[in-house]
């Protein structure tokens, strides 16, 4: 059978191709539109007369249904896995985080900047490039140990210069008198 014998079979059991359809997909929409694919398919079939025509129709059309499937599958698992990699509205932090971060940021470039340069370089290059204390040291031709110093000297000076609540100073048993009496206590 050739290629118009086929189309001929396939307008002479549409509504039965259709019935097929629905069944593996589940939806008169998608087996319309899995149909407009198979007329589509039809005009591409090369070869020589076909025993069994029908067959050879439903044959197409299964397996048009199951590429359908699969592509429905795998693009729900793609937006399901996209939407669980966004952010939530939890986990977004709101405008007033926001602006505390960036000044808590302000302040440790601040402080980074009035670093020695040695100091300076080894925290930016562990924090920020992520090296390892030890590539630090072969770069900068120095021991292990004096990355670890220069970074000791880094995180002091930026802990000393961060804001600390009262609260934190009474813990830490610092309250100066004045800060004491300015308290109520």
């Amino acid at each position: 059978m050739t290629v118009g014998g086929l189309r001929a079979v396939f307008l002479a059991e549409r509504a039965m191709l259709l019935r097929l359809l629905v069944a593996r997909l589940g939806s008169v929409e998608e087996a319309e539109d899995a149909l407009q694919d198979l007329w589509l398919r039809l005009e591409t079939v090369t070869g020589g007369p076909i025993a069994e025509p029908i067959g050879y129709i439903c044959r197409m059309a299964s397996n048009i249904a199951v590429d359908r499937r699969r592509r429905g599958t795998r693009r729900a698992d793609r937006d399901g896995g996209w939407l669980q990699a966004q952010a939530g509205a939890a986990e977004q932090p709101d405008a007033e985080r926001a602006l505390i971060a960036r000044e808590r940021l302000a302040r440790v470039e601040k402080t980074l900047a009035a670093l020695p340069e040695r100091v300076a370089t080894a925290f930016r290059l562990y924090r920020f490039e992520d090296l390892p204390q030890k590539a630090i040291a072969e770069r900068m031709g120095i021991s292990v140990s004096g990355v670890e110093k220069l970074l000791h000297r880094a995180y002091l000076r930026i802990h000393l210069h961060r804001p600390v609540s009262s609260a934190e100073k009474v813990q830490a048993g610092r309250l100066s008198p004045e800060e004491d009496q300015r308290d109520g206590r």
